[in-house]
């Protein structure tokens, strides 16, 4: 059975019926496996979300933070055999990088860990996602790329969609073309539990250049 939860960012902490249905989801507690979005950064160490979950009661045996300091072949071991497996908020292009270059993205697709990203990590779950300056990436031009490929759709998350509808809508058009796309702010999440799509907080579906808000049932 396949587990896979796409969050915004939470200032605060995950709204009740988040964390309840994250405690149902989660019932190997052993071990937790979080993917630095920023691998080179000693301050990048998964705190933050590891709050959220511990606010959640949500406490693991082991916790193990991947990032450049971990040789590749331990990082794979870690994927195979841990409990959840956690793609850290920050710089999705970092990430990204990383998770290429590490060979990562097949090993977590075979994992049978439960699955969860947060903004950045999110969106590296994807099929394959836009980055583009309009959305407020660093970068010059725009250019589309490969994510992790968990589930066959895109995801913009932790992004301002109410005062930027129509950028959205019109950013993303052509590649809503090619595939389903999940914007979505913060205090958002997505959940996948096999083929049954959850959604929890201001969702919008953008396909075929129209857009729609998505019904919360999580």
């Amino acid at each position: 059975m396949e587990m896979h939860y796409y969050l915004g960012w939470f200032n605060n902490y995950f709204p009740e019926n988040l964390a309840k249905s994250l405690q149902e989801d989660i019932t190997d507690r052993k071990s937790i496996a979080m993917i630095s979005s920023d691998p080179f950064s000693y301050e990048d160490d998964g705190s933050t979300e590891r709050s959220w979950l511990n606010q959640a009661g949500i406490i693991f045996d082991e916790y193990y933070l991947i990032n450049y300091r971990v040789q590749k072949e331990d990082a794979h071991k870690l994927i195979q055999n841990t409990s959840v497996i956690f793609l850290l908020g920050g710089d999705p292009l970092k990430q990204n990088h990383f998770l290429k270059e590490y060979e990562l993205s097949g090993a977590i697709k075979e994992s049978t860990a439960v699955v969860i990203g947060a903004s950045a990590g999110a969106i590296n779950m994807s099929a394959k996602w836009l980055c583009s300056p309009k959305l407020g990436f660093k970068v010059e031009t725009s250019s589309v790329y490969d994510g992790i490929g968990l589930n066959d759709f895109s995801v913009l998350s932790h992004f301002d969609l109410e005062n930027n509808f129509t950028l959205v809508q019109t950013e993303l058009s052509p590649l809503s073309k090619e595939i389903d796309i999940y914007a979505s702010n913060k205090d958002c999440a997505i959940r996948v539990k096999d083929d049954k799509i959850d959604i929890l907080g201001n969702v919008h579906l953008i396909s075929h250049s129209k857009i729609q808000k998505m019904k919360e049932t999580l």
